[in-house]
């Protein structure tokens, strides 16, 4: 199947182009369009991804290098800056969000996996946000400082298959708090947030959803305990209480009883206060799922170290958020391609060998396991030992 095609090739046929083409059809993305069509402008984009350009100008010097064979990659005939510029500025990029959903739900299935240290029945997601610093002067409507710009990633991270499962881009002045209102939560699963998202109105919209939540609690907490569980103080766990909020406001906005608890980390001499409406787990149990919940900002040191989100190849929101999408539509091909040829390799070894054969014609199964890569010094970030804060 795969004789004689590019290794570039090979990838993009793990993308679901039908339903790509039903996107395109539903935003008129190709209208008006007469070569460069919204399909050669993404995989322009992922193969900017992989191959690590730095620019816009550099990702279309690359293309240039090698126009023979740009049709049979898949990238058009013939790629321009201004063509492939233009494109990034003017096509919505609802089209390049919704095909990375469908991505990222695809993702999940063939990563599912059930090998985690809490055995829970449902989900178990880790919300939060990392900003991306623009320069004001040439990202003029990012404003979030008297002289910064930015832009804020809210990532929901699916912890059990160590993929996104929603991605919501903001400009970074929008707080974060108001990034929970879009998040699609589902009856049964958990979510775990840091103590920036201690907004009581929403945290109770999902419990009458019937969803649980982990939350760091704030230093200046008002909480009136009702009765509290034994615990083994042994394990670090402090006291297991029930009670509800003492501050009036705060009690108006989430009026039903709720369970603290009390951790203490030795090894950082630090004591750590968890909300949750989950009184069926035990203390040590909430307190691991919550360890977990740096799992989503070591995806966000992933990405930025290893694909490009942090240097943008177009000056308007339409354009960064295109280039934001296509970076996460990447992040799942690469999962994907690792789960369906059962390659056994880290996310950042795939990435490297896939970034310098693009162009090779090797087929992709067999230049994924013919090679020892045993001395990467990167280690896995789905790997690392999680410290507990």
């Amino acid at each position: 199947m795969n004789q004689g095609k590019y290794v570039f090739a090979q990838i993009t046929e793990f993308l679901p182009r039908r339903v790509f083409d039903r996107l395109v059809v539903k935003y008129s993305g190709n209208k008006h369009v007469r070569t460069f069509t919204c399909w050669n402008q993404m995989l322009c984009m992922v193969f900017g991804q992989l191959s690590n350009r730095d620019s816009l100008r550099d990702l279309i010097v690359a293309i240039d290098a090698h126009r023979n064979k740009s049709y049979h990659l898949g990238l058009g005939s013939s790629v321009k800056l201004a063509t492939l510029a233009r494109a990034n500025i003017n096509r919505n990029c609802k089209i390049y969000e919704e095909f990375a959903c469908h991505l990222i739900d695809h993702a999940r299935r063939v990563c599912a996996n059930d090998d985690f240290e809490v055995k829970v029945d449902g989900n178990i997601y880790a919300f939060d946000s990392t900003t991306i610093d623009l320069s004001l002067s040439v990202f003029w409507w990012a404003e979030f400082r008297k002289k910064k710009g930015g832009v804020k990633m809210h990532t929901l991270y699916d912890v059990k298959t160590q993929i996104p499962s929603f991605v919501h881009i903001t400009t970074a002045s929008v707080n974060d708090v108001n990034a929970m209102d879009n998040t699609p939560y589902e009856k049964g699963s958990y979510y775990i947030f840091d103590r920036g998202y201690n907004d009581f109105e929403r945290l109770y919209r999902i419990q009458k959803l019937e969803a649980w939540f982990v939350v760091r609690a704030k230093d200046n907490l008002k909480f009136k305990r009702m009765y509290s569980t034994q615990v083994d103080k042994s394990t670090g766990i402090r006291c297991d209480q029930t009670g509800v909020f003492l501050h009036a406001k705060s009690h108006n906005r989430y009026p039903q009883k709720l369970r603290r608890v009390k951790y203490y980390d030795c090894e950082t001499d630090v004591e750590f206060v968890f909300l949750t409406n989950n009184f069926e787990l035990s203390a040590r149990e909430i307190a691991i799922l919550y360890k977990n919940r740096w799992q989503v900002e070591l995806f966000f040191k992933w990405i930025k170290q290893h694909l490009k989100v942090k240097s943008f190849w177009g000056h308007t929101l339409n354009a960064v958020k295109t280039q934001l999408y296509c970076a996460i539509t990447t992040y799942c091909l690469v999962a994907i391609i690792s789960k369906e040829l059962k390659i056994d390799r880290s996310t950042y070894e795939i990435l490297q060998i896939l970034g310098i054969s693009l162009l090779d014609k090797t087929p992709i199964k067999e230049l994924l396991t013919n090679n020892e890569y045993k001395n990467v010094k990167e280690l896995n970030y789905k790997q690392l030992s999680l410290s507990l804060f």
